[in-house]
């Protein structure tokens, strides 16, 4: 009971701090999107691909979370989702300033929707973890590297919240992974591993251009991507301490 408690107050601070960045960001207000944006045709492209993938509606993982029992942590993932639906907005305004249209789908966002969906929460937070470790080092390569003082101000704006989702997944991770049998968290974090790795080469490939136009390199991009992962599976995935 102790333990729930602790893990219960840690969510209602992530509720908090989701809560507070809501409330500094409708104060601070959206970038000046009248001084448009300049995207060149494969970094326009590849945001197409990333604007689908931060769009979706996240009533799947609401309904797992609320089916977890804890209305804190519901609460806390309610406002996750809030979010990555401005991130989409986000990038789908700096397509327009920038002249281009977003696009309906891509298939490999559709590959993660249908692997996801077919999970429960601990299996889809996973998962989902693997796209916002993906999605920091993009983010981070297109705002060092697109030359566009727009395109810079929205990625560094969604690089900032992506920081922080991933310690909030990796606390809920770890709780659910606390009382798992070592042998079944060392199967978990080995197949979590083939997951990461198998995602960032497909991202590595599909998004070469646009990375090698942000001034980043396929290997550059998947070892700094590894190189990351490395350092949150073992946090995420433990016994309790």
């Amino acid at each position: 009971m102790v333990i729930e408690q602790l893990e219960s107050d840690e969510f209602s601070r992530w509720a908090g701090e989701f809560e507070g960045k809501a409330r500094a960001r409708a104060a601070a207000g959206d970038p000046d999107w009248s001084r448009g944006g300049r995207l060149h045709p494969a970094v326009a492209r590849s945001v197409q691909r990333f604007q689908v993938g931060e769009s979706g509606d996240g009533a799947d993982l609401i309904a797992k979370a609320e089916r977890a029992g804890d209305p804190v942590y519901t609460a806390a993932v309610r406002l996750f989702v809030e979010e990555e639906r401005n991130h989409a907005r986000l990038l789908a305004r700096l397509l327009d300033a920038a002249g281009e249209q977003t696009i309906a789908h891509h298939w490999t966002d559709a590959v993660f929707v249908r692997l996801r969906r077919a999970l429960g929460l601990r299996l889809e937070l996973m998962v989902l973890m693997v796209a916002e470790i993906v999605a920091l080092q993009y983010y981070r390569a297109l705002r060092d590297g697109s030359g566009d003082a727009l395109t810079t101000s929205v990625a560094a704006l969604i690089l900032d919240d992506e920081r922080r989702h991933v310690p909030f997944h990796t606390q809920r991770l770890r709780a659910a992974f606390a009382d798992v049998r070592l042998p079944s968290r060392l199967a978990a974090r080995a197949s979590w591993w083939i997951l990461l790795t198998g995602a960032t080469l497909v991202v590595a490939h599909d998004h070469g251009p646009a990375l090698r136009e942000l001034g980043c390199s396929r290997t550059e991009f998947v070892r700094a991507t590894l190189g990351l992962f490395a350092t949150i599976a073992p946090t995420a995935i433990r016994g309790r301490q």
